[in-house]
């Protein structure tokens, strides 16, 4: 079983990734809603994986979070964002990234993307 650290400012969404992670055999050991939290919850718990949404509450997005977090570990993640311009996939070809899934996510879809993780 692997430990999932979901970043979604959406509850809704956080709570319907949450439920597809435990489907599959895995566990959700946080969520966090800004990339703030994100960097630090990693640091604390550091989880096998990170479910990232780019556009987060507070000052950092989830592509700076996964920035600040990889200058300190080797962390995989995985982006589920419903932002997909131009802008947002230079930045993220900066970043160490497994995939990168647009929402609305569905199951089958992010069953490849951890499948591609672990």
């Amino acid at each position: 079983m692997k430990k999932v650290l979901i970043v979604e400012d959406e509850m809704i969404i956080a709570l319907t990734l949450e439920q597809m992670i435990q489907n599959m055999g895995h566990s959700v050991i946080s969520k966090a809603a800004s990339g703030k939290e994100a960097v630090e919850k990693t640091i604390q718990l550091k989880p096998d994986l990170i479910l990232m949404d780019i556009r987060l509450k507070g000052q950092m997005d989830g592509i700076e979070a996964i920035e600040k977090i990889q200058m300190q570990l080797e962390m995989p993640v995985i982006y589920v964002t419903g932002n997909n311009d131009a802008v947002y996939q230079r930045r993220i070809k900066a970043t160490r990234y497994i995939d990168f899934i647009t929402k609305p996510v569905s199951q089958n879809r992010l069953l490849k993307s951890l499948k591609k993780a672990f």
